[in-house]
């Protein structure tokens, strides 16, 4: 009886499997880090448009540009990017509002804004990130309030605390005076909300989806018989 010839062994997988994995996460940390430095770049050059003088803080884009980091880049990165932006500021090259640079802006008025700047972005990531974002009808709407709730929770407060410490006035004034920031917040919001929908329709994979890898990751319990 003739005996089948033996088949040739197959080569195992799992070194090349390995590998491509490095290669992914040596592109996807490439990717990370370009992103990052992208939208510092971008915070900076809002900062640097030129500016409304109101009192002791001007009306800028900042705001708008901090909460799209946030809500394009997810929380990690958006977070990462505004830190990026306020290093290159107080290191001393002039990313500030009006061109200003170094540590002692940081002692200027406009402190609290400053420091809160990568919370804000941060927590409108991290809301935007477990958001449904099939349909523009719903989701401009809703990462327009992920943007309000960030500004309200952080930029605001610590604004006027900074205003208290840094500028002679009282607690009413430094409301006072935050508070004409309010309107123009809302638009910066609004128009943040829109470029971030546009992003996320024409980048679907850029912003992880929190809710969609939680369904991924979690398996069915069998049935019973």
């Amino acid at each position: 009886m003739t005996q089948p010839a033996p088949q040739p062994e197959a080569a195992h997988p799992q070194p090349e499997t390995h590998e491509r994995a490095r290669v992914r996460r040596r592109s996807s940390t490439a990717t990370d880090l370009a992103l990052i430095a992208g939208f510092a770049a971008i915070i900076a050059a809002c900062a640097l448009l030129p500016a409304i003088p109101i009192g002791p803080v001007p009306i800028t884009l900042q705001t708008f540009a901090v909460m799209l980091a946030g809500a394009v880049l997810g929380a990690r990165r958006g977070f990462l990017a505004v830190l990026l932006y306020l290093a290159l500021g107080a290191i001393g090259l002039p990313v500030f509002s009006g061109g200003a640079a170094g540590l002692g802006v940081f002692a200027g008025p406009t402190v609290g804004y400053l420091v809160a700047f990568p919370f804000a972005a941060f927590l409108t990531g991290f809301i935007v990130e477990r958001l449904p974002r099939r349909s523009i009808a719903t989701s401009i709407p809703l990462i327009l309030l992920a943007g309000l709730v960030s500004s309200f929770v952080f930029i605001h407060p610590l604004g006027i605390l900074g205003l208290t410490l840094r500028v002679p006035m009282t607690l009413d004034q430094a409301f006072a005076t935050d508070l004409v920031f309010w309107p123009g917040d809302v638009i910066k919001n609004l128009l943040m909300a829109a470029v971030a929908t546009g992003v996320h329709r024409a980048f679907p994979d850029l912003l992880p989806r929190r809710a969609r890898r939680t369904a991924r990751t979690t398996t069915p319990a069998p049935a019973a018989p």
